[in-house]
């Protein structure tokens, strides 16, 4: 594996612990129906949580480990910024290591 996606793996790993943290890690897959849903951000069957963790992070920790080409452009965090706001949670960590996702993929 090289570097850059060592470096990726280290902030995946952040997002996943700070979930952890947040007590927002689902115990409970959701049904293949939800995960296989075609809207952005699973928005009309997963939560923005369950997103990240079934969705965003296996697909992720997939391109890390077979060391593929990573993602033209990565935005997620404006929709974390949003999601948390609604729900009145104190994600400013979590906004933050997806943040830092955004720039690495995007100075990739």
């Amino acid at each position: 594996m090289d570097n850059t996606h060592k470096q990726l793996a280290g902030l995946l790993l952040a997002v996943e612990q700070e979930l952890r943290a947040m007590q927002r890690w689902d115990q409970q897959r959701p049904s293949a129906e939800a995960l296989a849903s075609s809207e952005p951000f699973a928005i009309d069957k997963l939560s923005f949580n369950q997103w990240l963790q079934f969705i965003f992070l296996p697909r992720m920790a997939g391109i890390v480990e077979a060391v593929s080409a990573l993602p033209e452009k990565c935005s997620i965090a404006p929709m974390a910024e949003e999601f948390y706001k609604a729900e009145q949670v104190d994600a400013i960590s979590l906004i933050r290591h997806l943040a830092a996702i955004d720039a690495f993929i995007c100075d990739q």
